[in-house]
């Protein structure tokens, strides 16, 4: 989580991350995701951002500058945009391959409308990705996770 604020801080994109360190896309991901990085990929990122590797070793302490600390708001905006941009991504390939499916029916068998039972399923599936991403309805978010591990644990967090 570090590795990401400080690069969305400087604005840039995994890709320009990765160009500057030498380090792949998806080593970037990885570290990003909380994966433990290696002692080199650490140095070179130490190296993009002008930090110390031990920096970025440790976990953020409430006595770390602000700019590498992330707060648990911080950590909560950044899971829901990652969830709003799988949302996207899903969109994206639900029309490119829907279009693909409807323009393939209208090739093979114009007669029969084929097409529409994928984009129904999927679609619904698409309605309940976005309700969830967009917390519109929030079924299972935080307070039922807690609630269910405060269950299963038999006592209160």
């Amino acid at each position: 989580m570090i590795v990401r604020k400080l690069r969305l801080q400087r604005g840039w994109s995994q890709e320009q991350l990765s160009e500057m360190s030498g380090l792949s896309v998806r080593t970037i991901q990885r570290i990003e995701r909380g994966d433990k990085p290696g002692l080199e990929s650490l140095k070179s990122l130490a190296a993009v951002f002008e930090l110390q590797v031990s920096d970025l070793q440790k976990e953020p302490e409430p006595e770390m500058t602000a700019d590498i600390n992330i707060t648990e708001e911080e950590t909560r905006v950044l899971n829901q945009v990652r969830e709003i941009k799988g949302f996207y991504s899903h969109l994206v390939s639900y029309v490119l391959v829907i279009t693909g499916l409807f323009i393939l029916n209208f090739m093979t068998s114009p007669d029969y409308i084929w097409a529409w039972w994928p984009a129904m399923g999927w679609g619904i599936g698409i309605v309940s990705h976005g309700l969830s991403a967009f917390e519109v309805l929030n079924l299972f978010g935080p307070e039922w996770e807690k609630k269910q591990v405060e269950k299963r644990l038999g006592r209160k967090l």
